[in-house]
Parts: C-alpha cells; structure tokens; sequence
C-alpha cells in the first residue's frame, strides 16, 4: 500500500537522531547505509488451539515498530477468521522477505512493486490482493525538501544530500535512478551524496531534520501522515510526483496451496464487508483489497530493463 495508504498500514518510526547520524557505514565515497538492525516479529493471538502459525512477512516499507502498531489489528482479525494463530515478521530489507518467501519461510508478505516484480521473474511470486485507495490501485513517487528549502524541482537538487529508502524500493530507488538516467546523470554523478533510509518514514524525517536535502518516497505513506499526523510531514514539501505505478501487493509463494490462498484471499477481499475489518480499514485508510493484475507492473518492468541496457 495516503492517497493515504496500506502504508497508512505501514506507518512510522525514525531511531533516535544520535543513532542516524553514528551508524552509518560508507559503501563508496558518495553513498552511505543508515544501519538500522531493529526487527520485530510478534504473534497475534487467537483461542484456536492450532500450533503451526501463519507467518505474515512486512517489508520495511516503514520502521519496525511503528509497522507492529498498524498491523497488529489486521494479523489478529486475519488469525481470528482462519482461527490460527498469525505471526508477524518484519526484517530490514526488501530482499530478505523475498528470499524468505522464496525459500517458503513465510506464508504472505506486504511488498513492495520493484521486489513483486523481481521476486516474480525470479520464482514465480504469485500476486494475492492489493489495497484499493482513492478508487484506483496505484501509487506513486513523491520527490520532497524542507518546506524552507528553495528548491522546487529535480534540478534543484544537484550536489545535494539525497536519501533512498531500500536498494529494491521501487519509489525510493528505481524511480528515482531512472528519472536521473533519463537526465543523463547517475546518482553518485548528480548527488553530493546518497543514504539508504530503509524505509519511507525515515526518510521523511530525515528531510525534516535537515539531514538530507531531499529524498523520493512512496507518496501513499507521505499523504496517509499528511492525513493522520500532519506534524510528520508538515516540515516538507513535494517538488514532484511521478507516474502511476500498480500498488505495492500482497504477495504468496506459487506452490502454497489453492486453499490457504483462497482462504487468505476470502478473508481480505471481505473485510471492507464485513464491520470489524471495515473499522481496521478505515484506520489505515484503505478502501478496499481487490485482486491486482500483473500488467499494472509493467511500467516498473520497463523502468528496470531500460537501466539494464544502459549499464
């Protein structure tokens, strides 16, 4: 998944300043990793008695706590209804959850649109549902300064402090790059420097705080905190706003049987019916799940082979 967003769903939590600004390791001279090793992994209770739980994997499309916080009242109405227990599990990067879900460690996983499309091309990852916001499953990237910085477009940021979320992101990396490709530019050539967030919420900070000049991220968490918390976002400003990409999904393994997906689909699908999972909806701000098609992916596959030939 604001606009507001399933990333509503996936809200947020920066670590503490010193932390940023102590851990970060150098991987070349322009581009640093902001080292967040937090993970989180929670079980959703249920009285059913069943000992093998459903393991739902969150990328880490925001920072680890504040993704428990959302996504605990959904993993207990999602235990509740198939009644198993439901374990929540969250690691640092896009990749490990595909490589989990490949290796079959995990039952569902939020992603990201780049890792659906790479996990798909690499394994068959298999799309399950996806939030509908704004009556239209897409989203997109949101370019954004300091409300006091004058810059007011791309351009403005050359030889500026610029953060990625994730190297998978497709809105905190892919788009960005190729926007700078089409430019002519790399992001080392373009940038002072370039950080890796790990997340969109950190990186909304981090443009707050002044610790970047900029940053490109998932327009569905900026808006669902313009919506909900305004004071997290009320420090930046939107330079640009890309195409519409298919919505980050919720994806399965393709060799997870028929009946626990139909049995996971049933259960998504019918929340917006139903007034339980209706009111946990409206929390995080999604319409509805719908069942997504591959094709709204198409536009990140050909972002993707266009850098490829360049390279």
């Amino acid at each position: 998944m604001n606009k507001r967003g399933l990333y509503g769903v996936f809200a947020f939590m920066f670590l503490l300043l010193p932390l940023l600004l102590f851990s970060c390791k150098k991987t070349d001279e322009k581009t640093v990793v902001v080292d967040m090793k937090e993970r989180s992994q929670t079980a959703a209770d249920n009285s059913s008695g069943e000992t093998q739980a459903v393991r739902i994997a969150i990328a880490a499309i925001v920072s680890p706590r504040e993704t428990a916080v959302y996504y605990d009242q959904m993993m207990k109405y999602v235990g509740k209804r198939l009644g198993r227990n439901v374990e929540l599990v969250q690691r640092k990067t896009y990749q490990e959850i595909n490589d989990m879900l490949e290796r079959r460690e995990l039952d569902l996983a939020f992603v990201c649109a780049g890792p659906y499309v790479n996990g798909h091309k690499k394994f068959g990852m298999e799309l399950l549902v996806a939030p509908m916001l704004y009556g239209k499953p897409f989203y997109q990237a949101y370019f954004i300064v300091h409300k006091d910085n004058p810059i007011n477009d791309i351009g403005g940021l050359r030889g500026k402090r610029f953060a990625f979320t994730d190297p998978d992101s497709n809105t905190g990396k892919l788009v960005p790059t190729y926007i700078l490709a089409k430019m002519g530019e790399t992001p080392e050539q373009f940038f002072k420097e370039v950080i890796f967030t790990y997340s969109h919420d950190n990186s909304i900070k981090a443009v707050s705080k002044g610790l970047v000049d900029g940053a490109s991220v998932d327009g569905l968490i900026w808006e669902y905190f313009n919506d909900k918390t305004p004071e997290r976002v009320r420090d930046t400003k939107i330079i640009y706003k890309s195409p519409l990409f298919g919505i980050p999904p919720v994806v399965v393994h393709p060799k997870t049987s028929a009946a626990v997906k139909e049995g996971l689909k049933k259960i998504f699908l019918g929340m917006h019916d139903d007034p339980e999972g209706r009111k946990i909806l409206s929390e995080i701000r999604v319409e509805k799940f719908i069942v997504p098609i591959d094709s709204s992916y198409d536009s990140v596959r050909q972002m993707q082979a266009w850098l490829e030939k360049r390279k």
